[in-house]
């Protein structure tokens, strides 16, 4: 882990001084103060991120990871597992909600397979970095060792730096893996202590039978592999997914690469939650979404100290949410640079 263990003990604070100058900026705008909200902490923050008072966002990129989990077979999903494959087909058609949302937010889409049971023709725009074909079934062994959950954060972030120095500005996670609000159930009940019940949602839609055999089947993996909170690779690696992993890289390779990464729900959320636990610095280079109907989510978010951005009551995936949030991130940033000041603009500014 030596590489990874220096890009994340790397990333270091936003930057104050860029803060304080796009603040002082802000202020003088030509709007009663503060009259745009949270809208206008977001472009300050973006500011803090690029260690730039005026920046810009020129491209924006999703990156939508895919992986099976053999936790699947449990019957924890109202899908079966061939609709990983089947969805990936499908974003590369441009016929997901992903495409519909990215396209309206001005965003790229970059399909990663890193996990998916199948092996893919040749599509243009998916990038193939397999690390195994799916996850163990953590019902009865790990999700995967800790070398392949280690190289999967490394190609999330080999992507994250290779995109930053090819000129992507801001960043958006999504996911695709039938099974996968499993395992992001279990991250978190590993981090906070919580009662599984309490972290455990309905994620695909399944009935009261399905979501009672899914909290059986989290209890029976933390009781059989204990994850360890005071190693997230630990609990990457025993409870967690291929996808998951990758969301994880691609979040650290960001912030090392000063770049601001919006994340999608609850999958995005679990990934998140790992990397802020193996860097705490990297929560505030993170913009949280949206706000996920899965019971976990908002656990997450609050662990992480971040508010999420809206609320839609969206449980997709893909990196809808990511999009959507982009979108608002941008809107921000323009606030902080495209209006005038009161000076700029001839405005006589008020007094009280």
């Amino acid at each position: 882990m030596d590489d990874v263990s220096e890009i994340i003990a790397g990333i270091k604070p936003i930057d104050q001084d860029a803060l304080d100058k796009a603040q002082d900026r802000l202020d003088r705008l030509a709007i009663p103060r503060g009259s745009l909200g949270r809208l206008m902490s977001l472009g300050r923050r973006y500011a803090g991120i690029r260690r730039d008072p005026m920046p810009y966002i020129r491209r924006k990129q999703i990156f939508t990871f895919a992986g099976d989990h053999g936790v699947a077979a449990e019957g924890v999903s109202a899908f079966p597992q061939q609709v990983t494959r089947e969805m990936v087909f499908n974003f590369m058609r441009g016929g997901a909600g992903i495409n519909v949302l990215a396209s309206h937010a001005g965003a790229g889409v970059t399909v990663v397979d890193i996990g998916v049971d199948y092996d893919f023709p040749r599509l243009e725009g998916l990038v193939v970095r397999k690390i195994r074909r799916g996850t163990g079934n953590i019902a009865s062994e790990p999700a995967m060792t800790r070398d392949e959950a280690l190289s999967a954060v490394r190609v999330g972030i080999d992507l994250a730096c290779g995109a930053a120095r090819d000129g992507v500005d801001l960043f958006g996670t999504g996911d695709m893996g039938i099974g996968n609000t499993t395992p992001s159930s279990a991250i978190i009940a590993a981090f906070s202590g919580l009662e599984v019940e309490k972290v455990t949602g309905r994620g695909t839609g399944i009935n009261d039978q399905a979501l009672k055999k899914k909290i059986e089947v989290i209890k029976r993996a933390m009781t059989l592999h204990r994850p360890d909170p005071t190693d997230p690779l630990d609990v990457l690696a025993k409870v967690g997914g291929l996808e998951i992993a990758g969301i994880c890289g691609l979040i650290i390779g960001a912030a090392a690469m000063q770049r601001g990464v919006v994340i999608d729900g609850f999958i995005s959320g679990a990934a998140a939650v790992v990397a802020c636990e193996l860097n705490p610095l990297i929560k505030d280079y993170i913009f949280a979404a949206h706000l996920s109907v899965e019971h976990g989510h908002r656990v997450m978010l609050e662990r992480m100290g971040l508010t999420p951005l809206f609320d839609l009551e969206m449980r997709l995936g893909e990196g809808t949410g990511a999009a959507l949030g982009m979108w608002l991130v941008e809107a921000g940033v323009k606030v902080l640079t495209e209006m005038l000041t009161f000076e700029e603009a001839g405005v006589t500014e008020g007094t009280i």
